[in-house]
């Protein structure tokens, strides 16, 4: 199944795996650690396409400015449905409401190629 490529502005749903004693109340799909002290769960970040880089991966930025570079194939990240749009569209960042990115650097303060790899990509 072929994806439809975002766009710069395009807002963008990622869902982050967490682990805490106490999921809040976004939390879905909340599992019991084998422990048994902990929860693992899933928590559905609100995004905004900023930028696509050379390479086609995205820099999607959170309401609070930061920034995270992602795969625009990547499982968990995807559009929101209509309803999301609906009930949750303020909560969509604005790209002209988005702190200026330092020149040179991946949106969270790192120089070079904006390579971002495992959990900091998606926090």
């Amino acid at each position: 199944m072929a994806r439809t490529a975002f766009k710069i502005g395009d807002p963008a749903v990622f869902r982050k795996q967490k682990t805490s004693e106490d999921p809040g109340p976004r939390a879905r799909d909340i599992r019991p650690a084998k422990a048994g002290e902990d929860y693992t769960y899933f928590v559905d970040k609100l995004w905004v396409v900023e930028d696509i880089l050379e390479d086609g991966r995205l820099l999607v930025a959170t309401r609070r400015g930061k920034r995270h570079v992602v795969d625009p194939d990547d499982p968990h990240l995807r559009r929101p449905n209509i309803l999301e749009r609906l009930r949750f569209g303020s909560r969509f960042p604005k790209l002209e409401e988005l702190p200026p990115r330092e020149a040179g650097r991946d949106g969270n303060g790192r120089e070079g190629n904006g390579r971002d790899d495992g959990e900091q990509r998606a926090s």
